[in-house]
């Protein structure tokens, strides 16, 4: 194929060109006319892998999966249009959980904007303020100068970069292509063979180091932790992989103080801690003993946000203990605390600050107070015997197969969290031990929308011997489209456990449960109950079905997907949501009594 036989087809080859040089190792190209010269473009780089997709807002959604599993920047390809538009629920979650896409829009030329042109609409900074970068590309011309072609590798080296910076996200580019679009007759100009033979290795290469740590300010946080031996660290979604689970669990050691981990803050699963530092399953008994326990002097976070909110209730009382010291460490400087407690922004690589910190305590282990660290390890172990004892006492419901489910990983699997409740009660129920399971969850704005493909696009990054995605009816609903990557990229390794409650269960726990009670708009406006079963979409989309409705059975179909090699398989879970919801509150209920009998845990 000559791709320099046609401006729009060289242009876009030199950009892509550029992009594999860089790294880029994979694209999800929905197809269309107008995007055909970077379509063909990416088809000519060997070196990059094409995901084709029919549907863009899936597409998106499965590059986001992608890239969360590599912690690399995938690219998107559109036509124009509402195609493009359909990529914005993605990029609005890649923007906010910082995720690194690169959205390549194909677009039609200046002239035919606001003419009435077909398929015409404003892309110019269509995604707005979700994007970390966004840039109009120029127009081919067919005798480009040499410093125009360089001036496109430089955008595609700046692109990249951003995408993958401190602060990493999506960008977006936008190409005004003119027809004809396809490769055609050879135009004048410098070509595309003569401008890649100047450049075997990326034209330009824009590096990024660590943001160092202030032994200055690691001097105070340690004073600060030598006078209170009563503190927490605190770790949300977000946290750095690599080597941060170990660095943060030794502060954890040098410090004496217990970490509260999110589910998905990938510190609950995972060899590094062998010796109980890790605290889980809290959400259930944290405001039981707030007040019997005492309150930290200093509060030590890391990544984004928490899930739970007894965790959020318990963090905003500490205001009301003079002279408690909130501080985040977080090395892109996002502001993630939305009861803003922070009183010191640490901006630092949280690894090194975490092994920088341990060090300058230089405490002898034997001289640590432990009895605020023994005190949480023996809340959680209570909390655990009171949390298994209930759910056993208690009918089959949502939170059963979440645990059924948090069982049957290994260290070779990967669990995708769906939204609204399945993410909730996988934080609730997911017991630290040292399987190295890797959770996963899309919540950045949090939304039902492309879970599926965002599972999907983890199962295909090849990280995993297997993914589980626990999603919600109305979640697997919402991207049944989705599934056609299934088939279409031959996946055997994701299964899928659609707890079906017949609507939004989450609703039930909301005020406007109590504002409605016996009213039908309740139901109808809020629950939707949609009567569906999902054993006909599995056979459209060639998975395995498997139907349960109680512990036995499910942990069979658990068994068969993961340890018998079952291929791509759907079980759906049938559960009641206002069952579910009563049989919640039942298991918090025996929960927070048997912890009212405990005595009271500090002076």
């Amino acid at each position: 194929m000559n791709l320099d036989s046609n401006p729009n087809t060289r242009w876009a080859a030199i950009f892509v060109d550029e992009l594999a040089a860089n790294g880029l190792e994979a694209v999800c190209i929905a197809p269309g006319s107008r995007s055909t010269p970077l379509t063909l473009a990416f088809a000519a780089q060997p070196d990059i892998q094409i995901y084709c997709h029919l549907d863009e807002r899936s597409a998106g959604f499965f590059a986001l999966g992608l890239a969360l599993a590599t912690r690399r920047p995938i690219a998107l390809v559109c036509t124009s249009g509402t195609a493009a538009a359909n990529f914005h629920p993605a990029i609005i979650e890649a923007y906010y959980s910082h995720v690194p896409l690169l959205v390549l829009t194909a677009d039609r030329p200046a002239e035919l904007r606001g003419s009435g042109a077909n398929q015409t609409i404003d892309q110019i900074k269509m995604y707005g303020d979700h994007v970390r970068w966004s840039v109009e590309m120029p127009t081919p011309q067919p005798d480009a100068p040499d410093v125009v072609l360089r001036h496109l590798r430089t955008l595609a080296a700046r692109a990249y970069a951003t995408a993958d910076g401190l602060v990493k996200g999506p960008v977006h580019l936008n190409f005004p292509f003119r027809k004809p679009l396809e490769p055609g007759t050879l135009v004048s100009g410098p070509t595309f063979e003569d401008h890649t033979n100047k450049y075997t290795q990326p034209f330009t290469r824009i590096e990024r180091g660590s943001v160092m740590v202030d032994i200055g300010q690691v001097a105070s946080v340690g004073a600060a932790i030598k006078d209170n031996p009563r503190g927490l660290i605190v770790c949300g979604p977000e946290c750095p992989a690599g080597d941060f689970p170990a660095a943060v669990v030794t502060l954890a050691k040098c410090s004496g103080y217990p970490i509260l981990a999110d589910a998905l803050s990938n510190l609950r699963h995972g060899p590094h801690d062998g010796e109980n530092h890790v605290i889980g399953g809290f959400h259930l008994w944290l405001s039981a003993i707030r007040d019997a326990h005492g309150k930290p002097d200093i509060i030590l976070r890391f990544g984004a946000v928490p899930t739970s909110s007894s965790l959020a209730a318990y963090l905003e009382s500490t205001v009301e203990t003079p002279g408690t010291l909130n501080i985040h460490i977080r090395e892109d400087g996002e502001w993630a605390d939305d009861l803003h407690l922070t009183r010191e922004m640490i901006q630092a690589n949280p690894t090194t600050f975490c092994m920088a910190l341990a060090e300058s305590l230089e405490l002898d282990r034997s001289e640590l107070d432990m009895g605020w660290l023994d005190q949480w390890r023996a809340a959680e172990r209570s909390g655990w015997e009171r949390i298994n004892a209930a759910i056993d006492e208690t009918a089959f419901f949502d939170g059963t197969a979440v645990r059924q489910v948090l069982m049957a990983l290994n260290s070779k699997h990967a669990l995708f969290a769906g939204n609204s409740m399945p993410v909730r009660h996988i934080d609730t129920f997911d017991r630290p031990d040292v399987r190295s399971i890797q959770i996963y969850g899309n919540r950045g704005a949090s939304g039902i929308d492309g879970n599926v493909s965002t599972a999907l696009g983890l199962a295909t990054s090849g990280a995993y011997d297997h993914v589980v995605a626990v999603l919600g009816d109305i979640t697997f609903y919402h991207d049944m489209n989705g599934l056609l990557a299934v088939k279409q990229f031959g996946l055997q390794n994701i299964t899928f456990v659609v707890i079906n409650n017949d609507g939004g269960s989450i609703f039930h726990r909301l005020p406007i449960a109590t504002t409605l009670a016996d009213d039908p708009l309740f139901t109808d406006l809020f629950l939707t109950p949609h009567g569906l079963k999902f054993k006909y979409a599995a056979a459209m989309y060639g998975l395995t079905y498997r139907a349960v409705a109680d512990e036995t059975s499910l942990t069979g179909a658990l068994h068969e997907a993961l340890e018998s090699a079952g291929g791509p398989m759907l079980i759906e879970v049938e559960t009641n949501s206002a069952a579910d919801y009563r049989h919640m509150r039942a298991v918090a209920a025996i929960v927070a009594t048997e912890f009212q009998k405990l005595p009271k845990l500090l002076p």
